[in-house]
């Protein structure tokens, strides 16, 4: 057996996925991880992983603290400079970094057509990683996460502290959705896998996906089994809900036109609803699933509406401003 993935970089390790993949990564036992922050945050790290404070706008700073790296993992904020990933792809090809994950942990990317609104950052950020010739690239295909998406009845039409729920169509679109628990076994399982394999192929290596996506996936729901999940936890019935309907295009074109307009406040129903027709969501009926293949545990669904339904009563997504 050829040699494995042990020295990981992560940028946005105390974020909302990152934690849940620093938790993973640790969790083996098996990696050195390096912590890249910027030098002026006051984020704090478990003790067992080591801190590089960077200046991103000093492109030695990133590149020094990425030596020695097998792996870059990056997992910045939707509030981050734009051209954040470019400096820190930039800065791991300087490094001689081998693998790079980008910010590509979330819905099904490489279908630009349903994601003309966001679909070339992430596909800029591949093809640079390409162009430079260094690094290779994998991306993590995981639908929306799906606390994150249940506790804000914006997104998938389930408001669970007003108890009411918009079916788009007729709520039966299916589509892959994962937990952030999910998401960082992921990670932590691909990148455990050997690079190669001597002496014979396998599928089940790390560079068998080279530049392409790892398809993982929590559950296979549409709407109407969600909210049948969210009528369990809450222990409600349906004449306690206000049911809706509305059609899922006319709801996306509605919000594209808001968003064009300025109204940046309909960027996520533009993302959601474009997942809720013509299968957009639904990317295992394309791809099939990398689940099997990394060993991913199956999970329960009203549990992970639990945690959904904790998030909304926190007030989660307040720090969005929404």
């Amino acid at each position: 057996m050829n040699a494995s993935i042990k020295n990981i970089a992560i940028v946005g390790g105390t974020g909302t996925i990152g934690t849940y993949i620093m938790q993973a990564l640790l969790a083996r036992n098996r990696f050195t991880i390096t912590a890249i922050s910027r030098h002026d945050s006051r984020a704090e790290f478990p003790s067992d992983i080591q801190v590089m404070r960077v200046d991103y706008d000093n492109e030695k700073s990133i590149v020094d603290a990425l030596q020695g790296q097998d792996t870059l993992i990056i997992t910045t904020s939707v509030f981050a400079p734009k051209d954040t990933s470019a400096k820190l792809i930039r800065a791991a090809a300087a490094a001689g970094v081998s693998w790079v994950l980008p910010n590509e942990l979330g819905m099904y990317n490489t279908d630009e057509a349903a994601n003309d609104t966001i679909g070339p950052t992430k596909k800029d950020d591949r093809e640079l990683i390409e162009s430079l010739g260094v690094s290779s690239w994998i991306g993590i295909s995981c639908g929306f996460w799906y606390e994150h998406s249940l506790s804000n009845g914006e997104l998938y039409g389930i408001d669970i502290e007003k108890r009411e729920v918009t079916f788009f169509d007729n709520g039966m679109q299916r589509l892959n959705t994962s937990t952030w628990s999910q998401v960082g076994r992921a990670v932590a399982a691909l990148l455990s896998l050997p690079v190669d394999l001597d002496d014979q192929p396998s599928d089940v290596t790390l560079s068998a996906y080279r530049n392409h996506m790892v398809y993982v996936s929590s559950f296979t729901v549409n709407q109407r089994e969600i909210f049948e999940s969210v009528k369990r936890v809450t222990s409600t019935t349906d004449e306690q809900w206000k049911i809706d309907r509305e059609p899922a295009k006319e709801r996306f074109e509605e919000a594209r036109e808001r968003m064009r307009g300025g109204d940046r406040r309909a960027f996520a129903r533009v993302l959601y609803t474009r997942y809720f027709f013509d299968d957009a969501g639904l990317f295992e009926k394309l791809h099939g699933l990398d689940s099997e293949k990394l060993e991913l545990p199956k999970e329960d669904l009203d549990e992970a509406t639990k945690r959904a339904m904790q998030l909304a009563q926190n007030g989660y997504w307040a720090k969005y401003g929404l």
